[in-house]
């Protein structure tokens, strides 16, 4: 049936567009969103049973959090103990376990650790006191990296000598790029992610369709948009021919905002990325460059990063390639539950495995 949630009209087009899905004759398709906002509302709005048999949703690496390397998380943590220090992060990041630590437990242990809802608060804090260090934690895809970069502009025009950014930012296109090209992987689609796409652009999965003859569409984040998302999808691998389309066009157009990447590339410069279950990418991370250095945490504070380690029997990284779904983790549920997670993709509220543990989409399928 239709999502309960959506108004009465929305829930009849739903029904409508899953019962047009349910009579094209269709080969067994697997489309995969790579956004975690998706993943979230795909388990919540139950968009899986309203798909026909032959049509499979799995997740992708579009949660931030979740592709955050386990080395990165121990920087995060060695930051968090530098003597006069004031950590500031998005919630999901504070309870994401490291390789012997978590910035939730350092809290517990003395650590000043603040959740903020934007760099601008970070930023109000060093203002606030100048006797600490304000350090950012820059987790994110292209859509909060603009934001992390016009903070970094405003503390260099302010001078505001105790402020810095942590950065872990990573792009999306080279890492869609490096899962694609995975011979072990069969994806006949993608549901492209939309708070990304309205900075990149449409045009930026171009590439992808010519490469991989893969079919491409933005989508929204309401159940309508998904499932008009999946209906293009299959459209598109009925008739043989693979391109970019929109699902999205009140927010999304070819060419994206301009004036964020100026921003942002102003203040990053790509460099490789180490991703959780994808390795290191080239050209997927975001540095600070040269005339902005005095706000790169890493080189104030002579941070380093060591070597990845994967927790014991946690497969996220696997998740996140689409290799397996959340149930086949032997951890799920049991040893790895939200009261007490051992992988990111059960801590960020835009990870699959916490999506699946809260609203029971256990019929999830993988690839054998």
């Amino acid at each position: 049936m239709a999502d309960p949630q959506a108004p009465p009209e929305e829930r009849d087009l739903i029904g409508r567009l899953a019962d047009y899905l349910r009579r094209l004759d269709l080969p067994p398709l697997r489309f995969m969103e790579v956004c975690g906002s998706h993943t979230m509302a795909i388990a919540q709005h139950g968009i899986r049973s309203l798909m026909p048999e032959a049509i499979t949703l799995t997740s992708g690496p579009g949660c931030p959090v979740c592709v955050t390397a386990t080395a990165d998380i121990d920087t995060f943590v060695a930051a968090s103990r530098l003597p006069d220090t004031i950590i500031t992060t998005f919630g999901d990041l504070i309870r994401v376990p490291g390789s012997h630590s978590s910035l939730a437990a350092e809290r517990g242990q003395g650590a000043d650790v603040r959740v903020v809802y934007s760099p601008l608060d970070a930023l109000a804090i060093a203002r606030e006191r100048p006797d600490r260090q304000v350090i950012f934690l820059g987790v994110g895809f292209e859509t909060t990296t603009p934001t992390v970069a016009a903070a970094v502009l405003t503390a260099a025009a302010e001078g505001l000598e105790n402020f810095s950014v942590l950065s872990s930012h990573k792009v999306m296109p080279p890492a869609l790029d490096a899962l694609l090209a995975d011979p072990e992987l069969r994806i006949d689609g993608l549901i492209c992610p939309g708070h990304v796409s309205v900075v990149i652009g449409s045009d930026a999965y171009q590439p992808l369709v010519e490469q991989f003859r893969l079919p491409c569409v933005v989508a929204g984040f309401e159940p309508l948009d998904i499932v008009e998302a999946v209906v293009l999808l299959a459209r598109q691998a009925e008739a043989g021919h693979p391109r970019v389309q929109v699902a999205y066009q009140r927010a999304v157009n070819p060419a994206g905002n301009a004036r964020a990447r100026a921003v942002m590339d102003q203040v990053f410069a790509a460099a490789p990325a180490v991703w959780r279950g994808l390795g290191e990418i080239p050209a997927s991370g975001l540095v600070i460059r040269e005339p902005y250095r005095t706000f790169d945490a890493r080189h104030r504070f002579g941070l380093t990063t060591g070597e990845e380690k994967t927790p014991a029997g946690c497969r996220c990284g696997e998740v996140l390639r689409g290799r397996i779904a959340p149930p086949d983790c032997r951890l799920f549920g049991t040893a790895c539950h939200p009261g007490r997670p051992v992988g990111p993709c059960m801590v960020s509220s835009e990870g699959a495995c916490a999506a699946v543990h809260r609203y029971g989409n256990h019929g999830e399928a993988a690839d054998d």
